[in-house]
């Protein structure tokens, strides 16, 4: 007999889904706000530009990833991007600037990064 799972899959998509949803949402509305929280710089006109183009992309990643009965492209796409985004995040914290949510950021990346490998 299989011992229960209380993060399945579906459970762990969704709570991705929601997350790159809420920040997509976070970076169209407030770019500035979240680029002083993430990375500590003020935003200008530049940065709040391109923020607002990675709202939009993560808002349709979240909206591509939001679980289905058979989740495995999303399960694959948020694996890659939460490994990724990990690495690329504490690289911009070690070498390049850090906010107040960065490191909490690389944190929930690295987690679920492992939590989608032993799905």
């Amino acid at each position: 007999m299989r011992p229960a799972r209380f993060i399945t899959p579906h459970k762990l998509l969704t709570v991705a889904a929601v997350v790159e949803l809420a920040t997509g949402a976070a970076l169209l509305l407030t770019p500035g706000l979240f680029s002083h929280l993430l990375l500590g710089i003020a935003g200008t006109d530049a940065t709040n530009l391109f923020a607002r183009f990675f709202g939009v992309a993560l808002i349709a990643f979240g909206i591509a990833c939001w679980p289905r009965p058979d989740s495995i492209a999303a399960i694959r796409a948020m694996l890659f991007y939460n490994g990724a985004i990990a690495l690329y995040l504490a690289y911009v914290g070690v070498f390049v600037s850090s906010g107040l949510l960065l490191w909490p950021a690389v944190v929930f990346h690295a987690v679920m990064t492992a939590l989608f490998l032993r799905r």
